[in-house]
């Protein structure tokens, strides 16, 4: 396993809202949760778009996250991912060096071919043609971002005539990129390809840990076949997770919303989590025996990462798969746990006080003789002191 020296932790953020609540203050909650997370010290959010099916709805993780970017003042933001089909690649190119600049450096452009097909639907694109639109929208963009010479492309869907960006993005050659990968073997051949992250969005699915195996691989072959350089540094696993001080109390917390996330993924996202099961406690039995998510404590979520670690071979950033299983309260306190109680394990801080407390510990009698000795002295120097002052008072 190659395992960073620090590995990186952060959300990514769909979103999930059930149908039904309020959408302006889930959006504002989402606003406020990255902001919690930023006082946290937590690294990076990756923002979604989606156009339909009513529970993931950002529609332009760009717009998102510039009003994120001016609530917090370091934690990295990135479009989770932006679909390349969607979109003019000059003007999504155009907009994310704006973000470059507005944030600073803080942007990430995460990119990958559309995920509903039913927003692939009402823009009339093939789904067969996604991957391949993916791609040709990806190279120009990055043609964009580095080339000081005016760029004519024209494919069946896009045309430039001597385009070139009036901006150099902010950030050399350009901002942080990474691919979306899910099973498919798209996503690591285009990151190799490209020389770009990965982003393995299902990594705790059944098919996607098993993915794990073999993704890593592939990157590196594209990589080399095209002249790149890849690095396991910039590869983020996703996964959910729900903590609290103990497994009862996880359990008792998801209660709360865990039952319309199982339906969405069953009947709109057609990916049946935990197959026909109703009970909300045997969705957690299902969920936490399979792998699929940690409902549980900050000792679980260590070992699903130790093992996530273990299947890849070594990542560098794990992500949260936000969701709002447990109610306000309890999924702010789920991040602080971790952070609290699981970061440091996986960043390399905990040895050195662990020594240090260790060594003085061990020398405790050495460094307290001393110490006692000093106090001593002090006691008698004082003594003294009064004494010599008292003879000459008389």
């Amino acid at each position: 396993m190659t395992a960073p020296d620090r590995m990186g932790f952060g959300i990514f953020m769909a979103p999930f809202h059930p149908v039904g609540e309020n959408p302006t203050t889930a959006l504002h909650r989402d606003l406020e949760l990255i902001e919690w997370l930023d006082q946290l010290g937590y690294d990076e959010a990756w923002i979604g778009e989606h156009h339909s099916a009513g529970f993931e709805i950002i529609a332009s993780p760009e717009v998102f996250i510039a009003a994120a970017a001016a609530r917090t003042r370091h934690i990295r933001l990135g479009t989770g991912v932006s679909s390349l089909p969607y979109h003019h690649p000059f003007m999504l190119a155009d907009r994310m060096v704006l973000l470059d600049h507005l944030t600073l450096g803080r942007a990430m452009f995460g990119v990958g071919p559309g995920a509903l097909p039913s927003d692939a639907f009402m823009l009339g694109i093939d789904p067969m043609r996604q991957r391949e639109m993916m791609d040709e929208s990806l190279d120009t963009i990055l043609a964009l971002f580095t080339s000081d010479e005016p760029i004519t492309r024209e494919t069946d869907w896009f045309t430039l005539r001597d385009a070139r960006l009036q901006l150099r993005p902010y950030s050399r050659p350009h901002m942080e990129m990474a691919v979306a990968a899910t099973v498919s073997p798209a996503g690591p051949r285009a990151a190799g390809k490209y020389g770009l992250g990965l982003l393995s969005i299902g990594a705790t699915t059944a098919t996607g840990f098993d993915a794990l195996g073999y993704a890593w691989t592939i990157t590196e072959e594209l990589a080399a076949e095209h002249g790149k350089t890849v690095s396991r540094e910039k590869w983020r696993l996703v996964g959910p997770m729900h903590l609290a001080p103990t497994m009862d109390q996880a359990r008792r917390d998801v209660a709360f919303g865990l039952a319309p996330w199982v339906d969405y993924f069953k009947r709109v996202a057609a990916l049946p989590l935990v197959g026909e099961i109703d009970d909300v406690g045997e969705m957690v039995d299902a969920l936490n025996a399979g792998g699929l998510a940690v409902i549980g404590t900050p000792r679980d979520a260590a070992a699903q990462i130790a093992r996530l670690a273990n299947q890849s071979g070594g990542f560098g950033t794990y992500l949260f798969m936000a969701h709002e299983w447990a109610d306000r309260e309890a999924t702010l306190r789920s991040y602080e746990l971790f952070a609290r109680h699981v970061m440091a394990e996986f960043q390399g801080t905990l040895p050195r006080l662990a020594a240090s407390r260790d060594w003085a510990a061990e020398n405790r009698p050495t460094f307290m003789g001393r110490s006692f000795e000093a106090i001593g002295k002090a006691i008698q120097d004082h003594a003294g002191e009064r004494a010599g002052r008292t003879r000459q008072a008389r």
